[in-house]
């Protein structure tokens, strides 16, 4: 059992990359807008995303190289894609990701400290842990959160089942508003993850690699299947929690970071009990504090390997650098969007969504080219599962604009 847990890593850090403003935020509030008529979307969406994921670890697990290094063999102009794209998001998902769990932290320890100076303090927490513990640490810490998160959720909806006095309307639902469909673009942008976090995801596994030679192929895929289950499960908890409390209570969630998890935290204790408000507060804040600490991780990682990448040399202190910049970034995003935290998550996960459909083809068209093994190439029905993703992803963003 141990020398299992000691293999796992990756994954996890997926799953708490991936755990955070989708599935607080957004499951939270599509269980409040729409009962559980939206669980078509959050089932369909992780299907869909799934192989363009796995195609992360599957080409580092090939290769023993990241999909950044893939990207530059296919051509340098899909690196030079990656880098823009990547730029233009990095500032706006830290902050959205930040504030929210910055609102968490003042509502559960009271306001004697501002949102805007725990952003601070999380910041530079996480800081510490990057720069002086680097990814061993971060590895050892991200299975302690999962656990926590993963038990304190599980905690929280069986007493919200238990508690339940209606029967439960499965009926599905499609958002005719503009409003809504907006809602429902940003719910399944950033659900389970931006598609992005597959190179995050190759990243780590080559790290991984480094420290474990026993990380191979099947301990990888394995590593990636059970952190993306999770994702998917606790997906449906929060969404389940959202509709089981929050559903026809008419109450308005606040687009306030701060305002927002004060009304969380005590909705779910106004049903429940007051004895869970502290297991409610510690799910809600780990879920936000993993996402902050692997997202804060991951951007600097793939910025300063695409540089390296495009100028052909290392980089001397580069991660530094670029963690650095991302949170001064960060700090000077949330100087202006503090109190608009709904927009700014918003903002975050359609840009996520529209995105999407360029990382998913290239992700397809490296692990389908000769610089991938034969026998680590996808099956026919993964390649099926590839095709149908990306026309649906395209679809899906060409009909969007249309309206918008």
């Amino acid at each position: 059992m141990i020398n299992f847990l000691r293999k796992l890593g990756p994954g996890l850090l997926f799953a708490g990359s991936a755990i955070g403003v989708s599935h607080l935020v957004q499951s939270t509030k599509a269980g409040a807008s729409f009962g559980f008529g939206l669980f078509w979307a959050l089932i369909i969406i992780n299907i869909i995303k799934f192989p363009f994921f796995q195609f992360g670890p599957r080409y580092a697990a090939a290769t023993g190289e990241n999909l950044l290094e893939g990207y530059k063999k296919l051509g340098k102009v899909f690196l030079k894609i990656y880098i823009i794209l990547s730029f233009a998001t990095m500032f706006t998902i830290q902050s959205a990701v930040t504030i929210v769990t910055a609102g968490i932290a003042s509502s559960i320890f009271g306001n004697s400290i501002s949102v805007e100076i725990w952003t601070l303090i999380i910041l530079f927490f996480c800081f510490f842990i990057l720069i002086v513990g680097k990814f061993h640490l971060l590895d050892k810490l991200m299975k302690i959160i999962i656990l926590i998160l993963s038990t304190t959720t599980l905690i929280v909806v069986i007493n919200a089942f238990m508690n339940l006095k209606y029967n439960i309307n499965w009926t599905q639902v499609f958002p005719s508003s503009s409003s809504d469909i907006i809602f429902l673009i940003a719910f399944m942008g950033w659900m389970p993850a931006p598609l992005d976090v597959s190179i995050w995801q190759s990243i780590w596994v080559v790290e991984k690699q480094k420290t474990t030679p026993s990380f191979e192929k099947k301990s990888i895929l394995r590593d990636f299947n059970i952190g993306y289950i999770i994702t998917i499960l606790l997906a449906i908890g929060f969404l389940s929690l959202g509709s089981l409390i929050m559903y026809g209570s008419n109450t308005n969630l606040s687009d306030n970071g701060s305002t927002f998890s004060i009304q969380l935290i005590e909705m779910y204790t106004s049903s429940i009990g007051d004895w869970s408000y502290f297991v409610i507060g510690i799910a809600a804040l780990t879920t936000m504090f993993s996402t902050t600490l692997t997202t804060l991780d991951a951007s600097p990682r793939v910025m300063n390997k695409s540089i390296e990448l495009i100028c052909n040399k290392p980089i001397d202190n580069g991660y530094k650098y670029w963690i650095t910049i991302l949170i001064l970034g960060t700090i000077i995003v949330l100087l202006f969007f503090t109190s608009e935290m709904g927009g700014l998550v918003k903002i975050a996960t359609i840009l996520s969504f529209i995105t999407a459909p360029i990382y998913a083809l290239m992700n397809y068209l490296l692990i389908c080219s000769k610089y991938t093994p034969v026998n680590y190439r996808p099956t026919i029905f993964i390649h099926f599962m590839s095709i149908f993703g990306i026309i649906f992803l395209i679809v899906f963003n060409i009909w969007y604009i249309s309206i918008l």
